[in-house]
């Protein structure tokens, strides 16, 4: 760890989350104005691509924490969240009033902000970013498969295989007959309505400012999605889990929708009120659901979600590529410039709703 001298013209960035050495290069490479401040015995090993909080096993003795704090504390930015931790996320805030930006290395690193419960003062000084759009891609083949597998009749399918019955042959939904209901069009979203349309279904998007994207034939605000519900064969969620959003959908809009639609949720968990999903699903309400996030993760052993004939679970992972970790770096090293330069951050964290 090195204690180079601030310039106005420089950034000092301490790595607080595994960074591979061909990504603190990258990351240098976009932007020299970068002194990066990393020591890779002080990061834990990663299990997998974008495995930021590391192997639970492994722990820092005590001198290298306080080593990896003294870093922290010596920075004007910080590449993640402390060990994904809120708590020591409100530490360094506290201990470091040079900080000025934390990037998250979540899409939805702003309830891991919210988390840390700092001061309208703390959320004033230090900007907060996160790393929406780098899951775009993957989360949006996601939807799709979804989609797809509620309107080919997936359990149907898999439970007959299971049972070795052959059956009589049925009439199959097509993708291009459907009207999606699409709860979101940011990042995620826009890269969901394109490829949806790509296949030939009618998109009804939602937006707070009404503004259509790309593939999306009609946009309709949240309050109204309960009306357009009987219209859609499938819907598909991508917003992130804030207090407007919190179970959305709930009983009134599954009672709403027309009988055996898909449910797809790649945004956040809150979003969807379990116990009226299961109802749903029950009564035939909701014919499939493909869901890779849940309003308790893990999801517990005990929810009936696991053992449902209707419901696909994800455990979490249809975000993750093996491009992730560059795709982050590039994002930050983007930002960086951009900070640098006095010019807007991309991905500013709402710092009211939190996401």
């Amino acid at each position: 760890m090195g204690t180079e001298e601030r310039t106005p013209d420089r950034l000092r960035v301490a790595v607080a989350a595994p960074l591979s050495e061909d990504d603190c290069a990258r990351i240098l490479a976009l932007e020299p104005r970068i002194d990066l401040v990393v020591d890779q015995a002080l990061l834990p090993p990663m299990r997998w691509p974008a495995d930021f909080a590391g192997d639970p096993a492994w722990h820092r003795p005590p001198e290298q924490q306080r080593v990896y704090e003294a870093a922290l504390d010596s920075a004007d930015a910080l590449y993640g969240i402390p060990d994904v931790d809120p708590v020591a996320l409100a530490r360094t805030v506290r201990a470091n009033p040079r900080l000025r930006w934390v990037h998250t290395m979540a899409a939805g690193g702003g309830s891991q902000v919210k988390a840390a419960r700092l001061t309208a003062e703390e959320l004033d000084r230090v900007l907060f970013t996160t790393s929406a759009g780098v899951h775009g891609g993957p989360l949006a083949e996601f939807a799709v498969f979804g989609v797809l597998g509620g309107a080919k009749g997936l359990p149907r399918l898999m439970r007959g295989q299971r049972d070795h019955e052959w059956g009589g042959r049925w009439t199959m939904g097509q993708v291009s007959e459907q009207t999606i209901l699409l709860l979101g069009l940011g990042g995620i979203g826009r890269i969901v309505a394109r490829k949806l349309d790509a296949l030939g279904a009618k998109v009804i998007g939602t937006s707070r400012s009404g503004t259509g994207v790309e593939g999306v034939d009609e946009v309709v605000p949240l309050d109204r999605i309960v009306e357009v519900a009987s219209t859609v064969d499938a819907v598909v969620n991508t917003l992130p889990g804030t207090s407007a959003t919190e179970h959305l959908l709930d009983k009134r809009f599954f009672d709403a929708l027309r009988p055996g639609a898909t449910l797809v949720n790649v945004g956040r968990g809150s979003v969807v009120d379990e116990v009226a999903l299961i109802e749903a699903l029950d009564s035939g309400r909701v014919g499939f659901a493909a869901l890779d996030v849940f309003e308790t993760e893990p999801l517990p052993v005990d929810s009936p979600l696991w053992d449902h004939d209707h419901v696909l679970v994800s455990p979490h992972t249809a975000a993750l590529s093996t491009a992730e970790d560059r795709l982050i770096a590039e994002l930050f090293a983007a930002n960086a410039t951009r900070l640098l330069d006095g010019e807007s951050l991309l991905n500013r964290v709402d710092t009211v709703e939190f996401y």
